[in-house]
């Protein structure tokens, strides 16, 4: 079973930084998982009525709140096999000091129906994201927001865009400094830059082919 980040790359998950490689080669095949820990050198939000929008989504880990410099973070991901039989990969962000952290949950899997992979952000997989996946030249990886759709009992309806944002995420390794570095802008067509952060982080790598029950969502949803 190959991890869902090698399918849904192909080839080109060769051409992935060695330690980009092992970073996103996260699966129950592999049988490891990735802890990242580090700091976020600026955290940064947009104009104010922005508040309001991320206080909200932090009632269920789906945005962070907060902005600042030399945050620390980590970052976990963990494989396990979801009660819908899909491998699944934990992405969960735990910010600040740990007596009052912020946290951003995502859990991520491989939609053989759509050819890539879904992102499901939140406690409850309230949010489904297509993610479009892109190696650079120097082995980094380009993650960006595609459509998102929204489930919650019966209701599914896909999320426009307008009340929303696109993200794009770049992680690299820094052979130099020994040390992963990630930087995120979320933007919105009309009105332009609501987050992001850049930070650095290590990792270690410890055997795992499950995740804890604090890592993982609360519900499970089948739609894509």
């Amino acid at each position: 079973m190959t991890g869902i980040f090698e399918t849904a790359l192909g080839d080109d998950f060769a051409r992935l930084h060695p330690m980009m490689r092992r970073r996103f080669g996260v699966g129950l095949e592999a049988g490891y998982a990735c802890v990242g820990t580090g700091v976020m050198s600026r955290i940064r939000r947009g104009p104010w009525w922005t508040i309001p929008f991320l206080w909200v989504g932090r009632i269920r880990n789906i945005l962070v709140p907060i902005q600042g410099t030399d945050v620390p973070f980590t970052v976990e991901n963990y494989p396990y096999l979801d009660p819908l039989g899909r491998e699944t990969v934990t992405f969960v962000r735990t910010y600040g000091a740990v007596s009052r952290p912020h946290r951003f949950d995502a859990t991520m899997i491989y939609s053989e129906r759509a050819g890539r992979v879904i992102d499901y952000l939140g406690t409850h997989q309230h949010l489904a994201v297509d993610l479009d996946l892109t190696v650079n030249d120097d082995g980094s990886l380009l993650l960006r927001s595609d459509a998102q759709r929204f489930y919650e009992g019966p209701i599914a309806f896909r999320f426009p865009m307008i009340f929303s944002g696109r993200a794009e995420l770049r992680e690299s390794f820094d052979d130099e400094a020994g040390v992963y570095r990630i930087s995120l802008t979320v933007t919105n067509r009309r009105f332009g830059f609501l987050f992001g952060y850049d930070g650095a982080f290590t990792c270690t790598f410890p055997e795992a082919k499950d995740a804890p029950a604090r890592l993982r969502p609360r519900r499970h949803e089948r739609r894509e």
